[in-house]
């Protein structure tokens, strides 16, 4: 696999100064919980579902979660199990003859029972896991999911490893988040080499109080979800070793049209002006699209600050946003490796090449690390390459 892999060689050699770099789902956990980029949602009973994965693998999306449990209804997940299964194994023979990769795929359960199922149902095609995705995760309940996950390791000889996701009303109210906490962080802490991120569940987070935020705020408007986020990233994203990735919310809102991104984005990528002038019905719309992906932006730029890496997506559009703000520009790229080179000569500080910030080796050493991996992941864009250059490919090909 590899990021903006499914642009032309020659696209990627005018976008990047450093290309990403290939990794398979048995590279290391540290690159794979980079890689993840943003995780396409899909649920598992959609009839197409295989040809669905083709196609989004084909689009650049690395990772996708197969949903059993919130995506769909009740009375569908025993359907929504056989669907997985037989859509699997068409999928599994379709891979294992071509050169095509697939995205790391995750199952998301609604009980720790499916998991041991569902890996052996699967027979052959649990190859294609790259693990489970727990839901509502909990010091009283994580317990059984890690321990069928450890159970499923050892039935199927493959690693398979856990994305929990914390969305429970317990870690939205003040008076229980610390000990809900620091209980997942010692729960987790006893199988570190099976967790491979903690996801975000903020639509859950926000149901607990009836909260939902508009297209025209991000998570971290919403104050209440801001202190949960800046709460499991304080105890769960330490850079000292104990942490782990940490993903961005869901962001709810997308496109009505999405036809019209690649046109829109051909004749003026995200410009009020420039180009072909645009009929008025054309430029509302554009407008509302471009206020739709706005958005997103912001709140995957405050993720970031905020230090979280990748993004839960429930549309298609969403994807190549996220991985266009993933990667690493000329101006961090050179920020990183000065900082490391600097640490590495005794510390201090350093003026940045863009002579435009203060570089001190030590303090932001762990910052300039995350970068570099980042790069190597998502790569480096040349000096002179934007996010719009950089999304407007992934979009129009």
């Amino acid at each position: 696999m590899r990021h903006f892999g499914h642009l032309a060689d020659d696209v990627r050699a005018r976008l990047f100064l450093e290309q990403p770099r290939t990794f398979t789902g048995q590279s290391e956990p540290a690159v794979l919980a980079t890689a993840l980029g943003g995780t396409l949602y899909s649920p598992a009973t959609r009839p197409a579902l295989a040809a669905d994965i083709r196609k989004q693998a084909a689009r650049g999306v690395v990772s996708m979660v197969l949903c059993l449990e919130d995506a769909i209804a009740d009375h569908e997940v025993d359907a929504g199990e056989r669907n997985l299964v037989e859509q699997l194994a068409d999928l599994v023979q379709d891979f294992t003859d071509s050169t095509q990769d697939h995205p790391l795929l995750f199952i998301r359960v609604r009980a720790a029972s499916q998991i041991a199922d569902l890996a052996e149902r699967l027979g052959p095609a649990v190859s294609l896991l790259s693990g489970f995705v727990l839901p509502k995760f909990t010091p009283a309940g994580g317990g059984a999911y890690l321990a069928a996950l450890a159970a499923a390791e050892a039935a199927t000889g493959r690693r398979l490893f856990a994305m929990p996701v914390l969305e429970s009303p317990e870690l939205a109210h003040l008076e229980t988040r610390r000990e809900q906490l620091h209980g997942i962080a010692e729960l987790l802490a006893g199988h570190r080499e099976r967790v491979l991120a903690v996801r975000l569940g903020v639509t859950d987070l926000c149901s607990a109080y009836g909260l939902r935020r508009s297209p025209d705020l991000t998570a971290y408007d919403v104050a209440l979800v801001a202190s949960v986020i800046g709460d499991v990233v304080n105890v769960l994203g330490r850079a000292d070793g104990t942490g782990y990735t940490v993903t961005g919310p869901v962001w709810e809102y997308f496109p009505v049209q999405e036809r019209m991104f690649k046109p829109q984005l051909r004749r003026t990528p995200f410009t009020a002006s420039g180009g072909t002038a645009l009929a008025s019905g054309e430029e509302v719309r554009r407008r509302i699209i471009e206020h739709d992906l706005d958005g997103l932006i912001r709140e995957v730029e405050l993720d970031r600050a905020n230090g979280l890496l990748g993004k839960t997506c429930i549309h298609p559009s969403h994807v190549p946003a996220v991985h266009a703000l993933s990667v690493v520009t000329h101006e961090e790229y050179c920020d990183a490796r000065d900082i490391l080179r600097q640490e590495q000569g005794g510390g201090g500080v350093l003026r940045s090449a863009y002579t435009n910030k203060m570089n001190e080796a030590r303090p932001h050493r762990a910052w300039a690390e995350r970068v570099l991996l980042r790069a190597e992941v998502f790569g480096v864009a040349r000096e002179d390459v934007s996010f719009a250059e950089l999304l407007s490919a992934c979009l129009c090909g």
